[in-house]
């Protein structure tokens, strides 16, 4: 079985009412929430902080499981969760730094090669199929659970020394970036939801 073949295409039938569903309805509530953690973290409330972070995060993980149980899959709902996770990420990037930046600047070689593999994967993407990639692979799955632990770890104050669970996700969320990036230059055609 190839592990590149294309899922299957969403019908025109989907594509009509595929903007206003549930799993699109999480994607938007994740990218508000996104949004929002900035002016928490300004406000140097990292309680607050971490708990919107944690709800964005659970409909990062929800809104593709009903997707898939509701039969409500489409390429357009892809392309909203990968912008919607890029918002949310990118928030707590700044909030981590706001809030934790003792702990996360003298990291930031591997917050780096995280930044850069992701930029080379959005940048191939948009060079080889003029749109960026949205595969949601494993790879990426394993990525967000170590993305939270880190931030919760971080946040929460629960690691002694702080550093050891960024530099586990920054190195998951790297391998996850390279697998894409791999996807990317081997397939013939864009595609979405690419398992591995």
């Amino acid at each position: 079985m190839n592990p590149l073949r294309r899922s299957p295409a969403p019908s025109s039938k989907a594509n009509q009412r595929s903007l206003i569903n549930v799993p699109n309805t999480l994607c938007a509530i994740r990218l508000v929430g996104a949004c929002a953690m900035v002016p928490i973290a300004l406000a140097n409330q990292p309680q607050w902080f971490l708990a919107l972070f944690l709800v964005t995060a659970l409909t990062d993980w929800i809104d593709g499981k009903l997707a898939i149980w509701l039969n409500q899959r489409t390429e357009i709902g892809a392309r909203l969760d990968s912008i919607a996770d890029a918002a949310m990420y990118g928030a707590l990037l700044f909030g981590l730094g706001w809030l934790k930046g003792d702990v996360i600047w003298p990291e930031w070689p591997w917050i780096a090669a995280a930044l850069l593999s992701y930029a080379a994967t959005m940048a191939t993407g948009a060079i080889k199929f003029r749109q960026w990639p949205s595969y949601h692979a494993y790879s990426a799955k394993l990525a967000w659970l170590a993305t939270v632990l880190a931030a919760v770890a971080l946040l929460a104050e629960w690691a002694d020394p702080a550093a050891w669970p960024l530099r586990v996700a920054m190195a998951v969320v790297t391998a996850a970036n390279i697998e894409s990036l791999l996807i990317t230059l081997i397939s013939t055609e864009y595609r979405v939801d690419v398992p591995s």
